[in-house]
């Protein structure tokens, strides 16, 4: 059984290569025999948050690490999952803001100045960058939700972070039985 050490990042210390590596290989290990997607998001949200702050800025600056899902009573909105950071915005409409727009281009996104982008919603006012990552069911390539990271300074996050988290998105995406 995974013990809550996994959420300790201390001996990866400044090493973001390591850092995801960890949050990968912990996630894993969280994933094995269970199904439920609050669960396995709850406990990704948990090492993200904590992997992410034992880093220097700008990633160590991250005040937002959590999920969004497709709303299964209403198909056009994603609604709030599991995350870790202030509290935030509970329905966002496929289409809208960079979650909306990640969810139904089915793309990630990396917003390096969100004061720029046309049509970011802010639910934090300290947020300053974005990364959304869209989470892909490949039994039938339909959207189930996304990752959406949020950092306090510009430019926080870059592509080595979007190629980590787009690899956490597909191991959730098949761990986990979706109610979309």
């Amino acid at each position: 059984m995974v013990h809550a050490d996994a959420s300790d990042f201390a001996q990866v210390l400044g090493n973001k290569d390591a850092v995801y590596a960890q949050i990968l290989e912990e996630c894993t290990a969280l994933l094995e025999g269970q199904r439920n997607w609050v669960c396995n998001l709850a406990n990704a949200a948990c090492l993200l948050w904590h992997g992410l702050k034992s880093l220097d800025r700008p990633s160590g600056a991250v005040n937002w690490a959590g999920f969004y899902v497709i709303d299964h009573r209403d198909s056009t909105q994603l609604i709030l999952g599991p995350f870790h950071g202030k509290v935030a915005c509970q329905v966002i409409k496929l289409g809208r803001g960079v979650c909306g727009q990640a969810a139904s281009m089915a793309k990630s996104t990396l917003v390096k100045d969100v004061h720029a982008h046309p049509d970011h919603i802010a639910c934090d006012s300290e947020t300053n960058s974005e990364l959304v990552v869209p989470i892909i069911r490949t039994s039938d390539r339909k959207v189930v939700g996304v990752v959406d990271i949020d950092c306090a300074d510009k430019e926080g996050f870059d592509e080595g972070d979007k190629d980590a988290i787009e690899k956490l998105a597909r191991l959730l995406a098949d761990a986990c039985d979706w109610d979309v």
